[in-house]
């Protein structure tokens, strides 16, 4: 059985696959930060919308990677969670681990 890193790894070889793939990579970055912290801080996101004012359905569409959250929402959302926003500008050369 394949796994799917197997699988990733084997497109990965194709270049206008990993270029793709690596366009994506910093939206997948913030859906994964919010899902993490909202698990981390132990709310559902019915809580967090009502921490926020954020509708709860909003919250399903950001963390489904359904929409784009401005740098105002995601304050807001941390905020919500007891956190704050960090946003780093790294060199093209570090690539993200699979």
């Amino acid at each position: 059985m394949t796994t799917f890193n197997d699988f990733l790894n084997e497109q990965m070889k194709d270049p206008a696959f990993k270029a793709e793939w690596e366009a994506l990579d910093p939206e997948c970055s913030v859906i994964e930060a919010i899902l993490k912290a909202r698990k981390e801080s132990g709310l559902t996101q019915k809580q967090l919308s009502e921490r926020t004012s954020i509708a709860q359905t909003d919250i399903s569409r950001l963390e489904r990677g359904n929409a784009n959250p401005s740098l105002r929402t995601l304050q807001r959302l941390a905020a919500g969670m007891g956190m704050r926003v960090k946003i780093e500008f790294v060199p093209e050369n570090v690539s993200a681990a699979l």
